[in-house]
């Protein structure tokens, strides 16, 4: 895709619990979103159409340490390598 060409999204593009970025200020009736992280159910349908909205970019680093919110980092036990196996 050449940097001209508009990528044009639908909702259906997303989960509605996927967290998305909002690339440009996208203005409703109802509210003004500003650029940044939003689950994708929470923006307009607009912001989808005019291709507002991205996929965030995998995360880097060991999947251990990406936990659920309020759960600590679980500790390896000696000689466990997290690989399956």
């Amino acid at each position: 895709m050449s940097s001209f060409e508009q990528r044009i999204f639908s909702r259906s593009s997303f989960f509605p619990d996927e967290i998305v970025e909002l690339r440009q200020v996208c203005f409703t009736p109802a509210r003004v979103f500003t650029p940044g992280k939003y689950i994708a159910g929470q923006l307009p349908d607009i912001a989808f159409e005019l291709g507002l909205v991205d996929h965030l970019p995998p995360v880097k680093g060991k999947s251990e340490e990406v936990q659920p919110p309020n759960q600590p980092l679980r500790k390896r036990a000696e000689g466990e390598s997290g690989e399956p196996g």
